[in-house]
């Protein structure tokens, strides 16, 4: 009787989340939506129109998103000068992203686009994003990516960084091809 080594056992695969299982699927619905529109539009106004309509969606956007840039810049120089940190929510972000939906070439992201540069809509949009970012920080378990966030925003108490050097164990006469000097202060 032979034995011979046992195939290892690996744990079962974590399940898919929804959000990666229809994701994809999403946003193939939203690009087909996209061109069928595109062209529904295209034949009741003229494909010129159409073609002038969507230039003009991508000059407008890219301005939005230079004044957003821009206004996001400032703060954070104002915040510098201050001493402080930068005051988080102002709707740099959701600025940008409209004036990235109206740089896409479509309708339905023209719409949207515009939408999110409408204050109040603004204001709500980035009040339900900050509490949902906050309650999934919180429940962050060990190793995943709200975990490396909440130890990214840990503050040490003494600030301390001990200076070191790496020593690795190598048998006698298996040298490194690239020796590199120790780190000096």
């Amino acid at each position: 009787m032979t034995t011979g080594a046992q195939t290892p056992t690996y744990p079962a695969r974590p399940r898919r989340s929804r959000l990666r299982t229809f994701l994809p699927l999403g946003i193939a619905a939203w690009l087909v939506l996209e061109i069928w529109l595109l062209t529904v539009v295209a034949g009741a106004v003229g494909g010129f129109r159409v073609f002038l309509l969507l230039l003009a969606g991508f000059l407008l956007g890219s301005v939005v998103i230079k004044r957003a840039g821009r206004r996001a810049f400032q703060n954070l120089n104002e915040a510098l000068q201050r001493g402080g940190t930068p005051q988080s929510g102002g709707g740099n972000g959701l600025m940008m992203l409209g004036g990235l939906l109206l740089m896409l070439p479509g309708l339905i992201s023209d719409a949207l686009g515009l939408l999110l540069l409408v204050p109040p809509l603004q204001k709500a949009l980035s009040g339900y994003a900050e509490r949902t970012v906050e309650r999934k920080l919180r429940t962050a378990g060990p190793g995943t990516l709200g975990d490396a966030f909440q130890q990214a925003r840990m503050h040490r108490p003494d600030g301390k960084v001990v200076q070191g050097e790496v020593i690795r164990d190598q048998p006698p006469g298996d040298t490194p091809q690239d020796p590199r000097p120790p780190l000096t202060s």
